[in-house]
């Protein structure tokens, strides 16, 4: 669970959000170099993302697991490695580009994922590879027992502050995240972590020495009427069943909005029903059967797919057409929301008081976001990738809230303004200046990706700013911003919707589990080129972009 604001001390509250448990790899470790030649699409129109319906990019994966085989074998890959199909994406023109997860001898590869670009003519394009070591170990045998390995996650849980754990047993697994492969142990520790929120850690643990890898939490922190907290009077789809309507957003893949009434529970909770099909009250409230808060929630997954769908064709979090839920008062006083895989469900704390929901419309896109990544890049939750995990959710989070607008919550490049969590009216982060929030780097550093993630991230929100709108001060639906940049350069934006179209492509299409800054900037000008053509304004200010917070 990764809180979407780092934990201080206890005057600072928490936001929690979330990535998938995925492949766990190691932050320190470079992204594998892109080994494909410079992409010669150079249109939007050809190299955009096309839209698939569910039952298409279902044909897309089971012909790319049938061909898995072949297309190890034209890897070079080890007669034990074997490849998983993930995900597709089809661009406009027919190129397309096949995600893999990786197997050896049957055991997952951690950190072995990588992507295959296919264009429309069948000729590989190139390959982009979390690793580029070769998967291969002396032997499958542990000499540590299973035990050992749970019994190390269980004394990293404690010493990360985590409550009433529990470990699940340790896999055998390879350990491909960082240095040379070795067998490995992953072992998940469950419960609950001392604020209440689920916990998901994983710890990785060398097979030989017992000596502990890597750990990584995974559990990241009909038309009605709804009268929202933040966002005002919203429309609502709704489903009628019997004499009473269903939170239920059937033109949505089916999001569905249940009440868990201030438990802690696992379960999906109570489905919000209603006689005469307004919701809420617009007003904060402690009530545990309160409206206002899954009007809220309800909203911002209706705008959060509407975004996706509309802005690049995505057709819901794992592009298969189906809707997550989303589940509101979540314990008692939470101070958190978080979305977890596991259930791929969106969860809500009330906040201090039981009466200040965490169901902001950036909060929700932001949320959701890390259900993308986890099912595109799957960005790892450490270190500089861990960064960029974060960021791609506040620059998603933030495409979300310029996407509805509302006119109760205008667009703009601050993150969580709405929900007070700091206490005194100040927002979680700032893209355009991120050290404005007193920890955040505006610029890279070596030493960046040592940083919690919510601060080593404002190097890409603040990449993200620029490409949008510009180095200097301006005032943009009534908020003022002053932009620095790391070299005194004058950086001329590209619009926001331009630079969504970049960040989009180069996530799912050429980042991996283990990107990292200078990665990323590889993969969004890859992008931009696909995009825009290698000679276009819109390159150059990708590149300007990223010399201007220090990546070169």
């Amino acid at each position: 669970m990764s809180p979407v604001h780092a934990r201080r001390k206890r005057t600072t509250l928490v936001v929690s959000t979330a990535v998938a448990a995925g492949a766990l790899v190691s932050g320190a470790l470079a992204a594998g170099a892109f080994a494909d030649t410079p992409s010669a699409h150079a249109t939007v129109s050809g190299a955009a993302p096309a839209a698939l319906t569910a039952g298409a990019r279902g044909t897309l994966i089971q012909d790319a697991q049938a061909d898995a085989a072949d297309t190890a074998r034209t890897l070079g890959l080890g007669a034990k490695e074997k490849l998983i199909a993930k995900d597709v994406v089809r661009d406009a023109d027919g190129t397309v580009h096949t995600r893999y997860e990786r197997t050896y001898a049957g055991l997952p590869v951690l950190g072995g994922d990588l992507i295959v670009h296919t264009a429309k003519s069948g000729r590989t394009e190139g390959v982009t590879k979390a690793t580029t070591a070769r998967i291969t170990v002396a032997s499958l045998t542990p000499k540590i027992a299973p035990a050992k390995a749970e019994k190390q996650a269980l004394g990293a849980a404690r010493t990360l502050g985590s409550a009433k754990t529990a470990a699940d047993g340790a896999r055998k697994v390879i350990w491909a995240g960082s240095g040379t492969p070795v067998l490995a142990y992953e072992t998940v520790v469950g419960g609950l972590q001392d604020d209440g929120t689920p916990n998901g850690l994983h710890v990785i643990t060398d097979a030989a020495t017992g000596k502990k890898l890597f750990e990584h939490q995974t559990v990241e922190t009909g038309v009605g009427t709804g009268k929202s907290l933040y966002s005002g009077t919203v429309s609502l789809n709704t489903e009628k069943s019997g004499s009473s309507y269903q939170l239920n957003d059937t033109t949505r893949g089916g999001h569905k909005t249940y009440n868990l009434k201030h438990s802690s529970s696992s379960s999906k909770g109570t489905l919000f029903t209603d006689a005469d099909n307004v919701w809420g009250t617009g007003k904060a409230s402690s009530s545990a059967t309160d409206q206002t808060a899954a009007v809220d929630a309800a909203y911002g997954a209706q705008e959060t797919w509407d975004f996706y769908k509309k802005t690049f064709g995505r057709n819901g979090i794992k592009n298969d057409g189906k809707a997550a839920y989303s589940r509101v008062h979540y314990g008692n006083s939470y101070v958190n929301a978080f979305w977890d895989d596991s259930c791929f469900c969106m969860t809500y704390g009330d906040g201090e008081g039981n009466n200040h929901p965490l169901t902001a419309l950036d909060v929700a896109g932001h949320e959701m976001s890390h259900g993308v990544t986890s099912n595109t890049a799957g960005l790892e939750y450490s270190g500089e990738s861990g960064g960029l995990n974060e960021a791609t959710s506040d620059i998603f989070g933030t495409g979300v809230e310029f996407f509805a607008g509302n006119a109760t919550d205008k667009g703009d490049y601050l993150i969580g303004e709405k929900i007070n969590i700091n206490g005194d009216g100040t927002p979680l982060r700032y893209m355009d200046k991120p050290s404005k929030d007193g920890g955040s780097a505006d610029y890279w550093s070596s030493g960046v990706g040592n940083k919690d993630v919510h601060y080593s991230s404002g190097v890409a929100n603040h990449f993200f700013y620029l490409l949008s709108e510009g180095s200097g001060a301006k005032t943009i639906n009534g908020v003022n911003y002053n932009s620095p940049t790391s070299d005194g350069s004058k950086v001329t934006g590209i619009g926001r919707d331009k630079a969504l179209q970049v960040w989009y492509k180069a996530l799912t299409t050429y980042m991996t589990s283990t990107t990292d800054y200078k990665a990323a900037r590889t993969a969004t000008l890859k992008a931009a080129s696909d995009l825009y053509g290698a000679t276009s304004t819109e390159y150059k200010t990708v590149a300007a972009a990223w010399t201007a917070v220090n990546v070169k």
